[in-house]
């Protein structure tokens, strides 16, 4: 090969490696352009004064602190501090009640929906209730019955131990046990009594609302039918 094939040789080569040289250079430059873009610097306050760093300290793990892009320089986030553990179940227990709450809601919703698509009037509605109430009421009845039984039991055993007081006679340990069951007795259906009262009570403040209830639906229904 002469000399002016050898130049022509070289040139060639140096021309097909420049893209190559170049191609590598890029590439070698991209890691470190990336590195600088997801750079981050932190900035959180201690013992009430700010402080910024490139890397997060162990102890501020847990601090309020700001993220700030090294490259733009702008706020990329703002993490809140840690919660402590009576803030964490005050927080657990708060979104609890507001799931409860909204399955409330819904169930209220789902009843109501229920309601109208069941009773096609007003009476059927309101017989609906009625049988419960008539329920309540012998429930009542009964009750009643059963504690005015009850008293007069307890009285038929108190006139046996005044009785036997007034004879000078000792009050018998069995007819004292009979006398405490049946005060005790007594008091517990005088109690059950209440609440079947309440109950009862409250099925007509039902029948009211749940009457609202329907007329609001039906008024809402195509036609307001």
């Amino acid at each position: 090969m002469n000399a002016t094939q050898s130049l022509i040789a070289g040139a060639l080569l140096l021309a097909l490696a420049s893209p190559f040289a170049a191609l590598a250079q890029s590439n070698a430059k991209k890691p470190n352009a990336q590195a600088q873009a997801s750079k981050k610097l932190y900035c959180w306050n201690e013992d009430g004064r700010k402080v910024c760093g490139d890397a997060l300290p162990a102890h501020a793990v847990d601090s309020a602190r700001t993220e700030i892009s090294a490259k733009s320089g702008m706020a990329t986030a703002r993490v809140d501090r840690a919660l402590t553990g009576e803030e964490r179940a005050a927080a657990e227990q708060a979104a609890r009640e507001a799931r409860s709450a909204a399955l409330a809601v819904e169930a209220s919703k789902r009843r109501d929906r229920a309601m109208a698509e069941s009773y096609a009037t007003e009476q059927d509605l309101r017989n609906s209730f009625q049988e419960r109430i008539v329920l309540l009421d012998e429930t009542v009845k009964a009750s009643q019955f059963g504690i005015a039984g009850r008293r007069q039991a307890l009285l038929s055993l108190l006139r046996k131990a005044g009785e036997a007081e007034l004879s000078g006679k000792p009050v018998g340990k069995t007819l004292a046990e009979n006398i405490r069951g049946q005060h005790d007795e007594l008091l517990h259906q005088q109690d059950v009594l209440k609440q079947q009262v309440l109950e009862r009570s409250l099925a007509d403040q039902d029948l009211t609302a749940a009457l609202e209830r329907y007329h609001a639906l039906k008024s809402r229904a195509p036609g307001g039918g």
